[in-house]
């Protein structure tokens, strides 16, 4: 329930709803005080694919409702984290028009900054990592009267989801062992820098843009090799002209990119098997998106799937 980024470059990372995003607002002790009527039940444990029952004949509550399903004990989330999910989400009373369970893909997303609906916003924010949350979300917390069409979603619809807390990760973030300045030239493009500090990216002139992605890896970790899923990266991204586009430690927010899924292939799928701690560079070629571009990124965690 993400919406994407401003720079067009970040349509090549991952798909993005759209969203009607909003500030930070209550806890969700607070949005559930005042709760206005019969909840949905939910089947099924933490980490496990639930099933939600409504009540018969009951109408959907007018105000954000949100309740503890299990309460967790990893560190809390906060404003601005890259908050890491599964979550399925369902029409009151009809579809499931979402889920990543049944996807077996964590989601990754900035909370609490206006990148998703207010209703999780407004409800994931202060919340342990470890914990499942059901909520449920009138439209206007959620989708607005535009309503979402291509999730058939109306602007008339209250939205209920149950959310799994898997981790979060902040802006401060970052991977660690080589203290020393780097320095590495590939096909015209030079990576200066340390690892877990923004590099400086420049591609020298009449450099040959790529006509296919191409990953090098600049620095080799010492954690354990990526496999297929979400992976948290720190990244900075710059045009063939070496102008800035776009940077997770300018933005505050790390970035949870799909690694290697059959049901989602992106230009990132080559960092399989590359080990954690690891800083690379992907050259991007030119798409209706715009580029092409020179990607670094510091490999920083894979969380680890419940599901799995």
């Amino acid at each position: 329930m993400r919406r994407s980024r401003a720079i067009a470059f970040t349509l090549l990372l991952a798909s993005a709803a759209p969203a009607a995003g909003a500030a930070l607002g209550a806890t969700p002790a607070q949005a559930s005080a005042a709760r206005s009527g019969a909840l949905p039940k939910v089947s099924g444990g933490y980490g496990t694919t639930p099933t939600i029952t409504f009540p018969k004949g009951a109408k959907p509550p007018s105000k954000l409702e949100v309740s503890v399903l299990h309460e967790g004990t990893g560190p809390l989330t906060r404003k601005g984290d890259l908050l890491v999910a599964n979550y399925v989400g369902q029409i009151w009373g009809g579809k499931v028009f979402d889920s990543s369970f049944t996807r077996h893909q964590l989601s990754g997303f900035a909370i609490g900054v206006g990148q998703v609906i207010k209703g999780w916003d407004m409800s994931l924010v202060g919340v342990h990592a470890g914990s499942r949350l059901l909520i449920v979300i009138p439209p206007v917390d959620g989708y607005g009267t535009a309503g979402l069409a291509q999730a058939g979603i109306t602007g008339k619809d209250t939205l209920v989801f149950v959310v799994d807390v898997v981790a979060s990760y902040s802006h401060a973030t970052e991977i660690t062992g080589h203290s020393a300045s780097l320095r590495r030239t590939v096909g015209g493009v030079t990576v200066q820098g340390s690892l877990g500090s923004p590099p400086k990216i420049s591609v020298a002139k009449g450099a040959r843009t790529p006509s296919s992605p191409k990953t090098t890896v600049i620095v080799r970790g010492h954690g354990a090799k990526v496999t297929p899923g979400l992976v948290v990266v720190q990244y900075e991204v710059t045009n063939w002209s070496g102008v800035l586009q776009d940077s997770t430690w300018k933005n505050g927010t790390p970035y949870g990119i799909n690694v290697d899924l059959a049901s989602n292939p992106t230009i990132f799928d080559a960092l399989k098997g590359v080990p954690l701690g690891s800083r690379v560079l992907v050259d991007i070629p030119a798409s209706t998106s715009g580029g092409p571009y020179a990607f670094v990124a510091d490999l920083v965690s894979e969380p680890h799937d419940p599901q799995r």
